[in-house]
C-alpha cells in the first residue's frame, strides 16, 4: 500500500510540474535588447571624456553572415608595442545584443602585436565597434555594419 501511495504522489507531482512547464511555454517571450543609446553609453564608460579617433584600428568581420551563432571577427591595431607606445586594451561593442559590451582584451608591450581573433554571437543585423586604448591615453576606433540572416539564439523559436 505504501508503494502505491508513493507512486501516486510521484505521478501527481510530475503532472503538476508538467502543467507548470506548459503554462510557462505559453507565456510571451521577449528577450532583452540593447539599443543604440546603450552602445554609446557603454563606449563612454570605457573612454570617458576622451576623444575617439578613427584610424589605427582594423575590424575584420564579414558584412554578411549566415548564422549569428558564431561570427568570426579579428581586431588589429597599428602599434609598435614598445614600453612607451603600446595598446593597453582592445574593447569590442555591439549595438543590438542584450548587452552592448562584447569583450575586453588587456594587452601590454610584451604582447608583440596588438591583435585579437574570436567568434561572437549576433542576435540580429547590427553595428560592431572596436576601440583600442593606447598607453598615452588616446582611444582609436573602427566600426562595421553586419547583416545577419539567421539570428543567434532564435533557431529554436523558428521550429
Amino acid at each position: 500500500m505504501d508503494q502505491a501511495l508513493t507512486r501516486r504522489r510521484f505521478l501527481a507531482r510530475s503532472g503538476a510540474g508538467a502543467a507548470g512547464a506548459a503554462l510557462v511555454s505559453l507565456m510571451p517571450f521577449a528577450p532583452a535588447e540593447a539599443a543604440p543609446d546603450d552602445l554609446a553609453r557603454a563606449i563612454k564608460e570605457v573612454v570617458g571624456s576622451a576623444r575617439l579617433n578613427t584610424g589605427k584600428v582594423t575590424l575584420d568581420i564579414a558584412p554578411l553572415v549566415e548564422n549569428g551563432n558564431t561570427v568570426p571577427m579579428k581586431v588589429m591595431v597599428e602599434s609598435p608595442m614598445t614600453a612607451k607606445d603600446h595598446v593597453k586594451a582592445i574593447h569590442v561593442f555591439n549595438e543590438k545584443n542584450p548587452q552592448p559590451y562584447v569583450l575586453n582584451a588587456t594587452l601590454g608591450p610584451r604582447a608583440g602585436r596588438a591583435a585579437i581573433a574570436t567568434h561572437i554571437k549576433l542576435r540580429e543585423s547590427q553595428k560592431i565597434v572596436a576601440v583600442a586604448e593606447f598607453s598615452d591615453g588616446t582611444f582609436w576606433t573602427a566600426g562595421a555594419d553586419v547583416i545577419v540572416t539567421i539570428a543567434a539564439c532564435v533557431e529554436d523559436l523558428l521550429q
